[in-house]
Parts: C-alpha cells; structure tokens; sequence
C-alpha cells in the first residue's frame, strides 16, 4: 500500500496571467522548471559556494526528535560553523536541518544572487528564508502559520516532496493547537496498520531538482525529505483568501500564545494529550 498522490503538474516556464489562472486562483500547486534560469543563483548557489561566502557563521541545527515540552519555540538542537556543517552533509547521512535561516540577516551579499519574480502576487521582500538538509533527513509533516503561499526554489541535489490540503484534515493524525500530524508517522513509508486513515488522505508529490520552483497554495500541509544533500529558499505572499487570513491571525495570536502556556502549565502532559486527541479526532 502506498499514500494516495498525483504528480503535481509541472510546466517549463510560466506567464503571470497563466499562473494566477491555472494555480493561485484555483490553489494548486505546479512545478516550474525553468523560471530562475537567469538568476545568478542558477549558476552559482551550490553548497561549496555557501560554505565560501559563509563558512565563518555559526547556524542553529535541528533533527527529527519529537517535540518537547521544555523546548522553546524553533528553538535549536545544536549549532556548528556552516563549513564544518557543509563538510558534514557531504561526508555522511545527518538528521541536522536548517530552516528559516535569514539569508538578508545573515548573507547580505546572497540577494544579488537572486530577485523576486513577479508571479502576480506581493511577495513579502524582507523574509527569503533557506533550508538546508543532508540526505535521507525530513520535515515532520506541517503548514505554516500565516497559511502563506509559497513559492520554493530548490538548489544542489535532489528533494522530495508531498502535499495535502486542508480539506485531508481528518485523515492526517492532526495534532490540535498545532502545526503538525503525529510525529512518529513516517510519509516516506507510512505504517497503514497504525494509521489506517491515512489510506483516505488524498495529497500531491514531487521531486524537486537543481532550479526548480514549487507553488505552495495556501495552507497547504508539506513534508519534505532530502533524497541527496541540498538547500532550498523559500519566498512567500500572504494569505489572500478571507478564512485562510482568518486563520493565519487566530494562530499567530491565539493558538501560539494558548499552546505556549498550557506547555508552561502542564508540562510533557498536555503534548501527551494532544497526540491522544490526534488519534481519537482522526478515528
């Protein structure tokens, strides 16, 4: 048995008016092929070009261990200099992840490497976030926050990816006041003993290469395993429909700030309760 995706279609190159069409209006997802071809970046963003221009910065590193209680939030699990950190990708399989790295903060010299591309929506300038894994290492299972669109422009190597809309909700083991599924399901070989309902969750995937753009339609619920060593950057336009932007505000100031003390209150308790509720809401 295997999850039930489509391909997410993929076109060469795309115009404006046939992206907000075809994708935006619609929300769903495509991958375009060929759209940064003339961005320095093409040519240039490999890890050895990351580890030259930023070898000397220390980042922060997270791995697939379950969430903890005493955690904060995004907090790290280890830090190391980007050299040693590139040395290590492409020495040996590492869970060690980097996301939602700052690369205006950080890297100011990398946003001549790039510009943003007008695919008829506003694309907030000040957050091209980047996402570095090793092989065989994955996000959990998530949508973000704000519920944005987003647009994913990988680099080196080979990414896979897998998508579910919100509509797949009931099937994916939600955990409420939260972002995720369970932790311990595994998209890339789910156990369908153990989660029977995933059989019903009807979702997209992909294989992303060197150069290629994903569209993300809002909310949309992403896991992404790195199939060889690489990094991605990701540009992203708020939320335009009225209940996604809804949502995006209830969580930023409600539900975060609600899941915050209630870890505070009730410790390992309360994430235990949530992951039984997963499993009693999907059932």
């Amino acid at each position: 048995m295997e999850l039930n995706l489509k391909q997410i279609p993929r076109v060469k190159t795309i115009t404006k008016e046939d992206f907000i069409k075809h994708y935006f209006k619609p929300q769903k997802p495509v991958v375009i092929e060929q759209f940064i071809t003339d961005w320095p970046a093409y040519k240039k963003w490999n890890l050895d070009y990351i580890k030259e221009i930023a070898g000397d910065k220390t980042v922060p590193l997270y791995d697939d261990r379950p969430v903890d209680y005493k955690d904060g939030f995004n907090e790290p699990h280890a830090k190391m200099k980007m050299s040693e950190y590139v040395n290590l990708l492409k020495r040996e399989p590492t869970k060690f992840r980097i996301f939602l790295w700052n690369i205006l903060k950080e890297v100011p010299q990398l946003q001549n490497d790039f510009k943003y591309p007008d695919f008829g929506l506003r694309l907030m300038k000040g957050l091209p976030m980047l996402f570095f894994g090793g092989t065989n290492s994955h996000t959990f299972m998530h949508y973000d926050i704000d519920l944005a669109n987003i647009f994913h422009f990988h680099f080196e190597g080979k990414k896979q990816v897998i998508l579910f809309d919100q509509k797949q909700n009931k099937h994916l083991y939600k955990i409420p006041h939260s972002l995720i599924v369970r932790e311990d399901i595994d998209f890339s070989n789910p156990d369908f003993k153990k989660w029977p309902a995933l059989q019903k969750a009807k979702g997209w995937e992909c294989e992303l290469n060197h150069g290629e753009v994903l569209y993300m339609p809002e909310g949309y619920w992403h896991y992404m395993r790195y199939i060889t060593p690489g990094f991605s950057m990701s540009l992203r336009a708020i939320a335009r429909h009225p209940k996604n932007l809804g949502k995006a505000i209830y969580n930023i100031i409600v539900m975060r700030n609600f899941d915050n003390l209630m870890r505070r209150l009730k410790g390992q308790d309360w994430i235990d309760w949530k992951n039984e509720q997963a499993i009693k809401n999907t059932k």
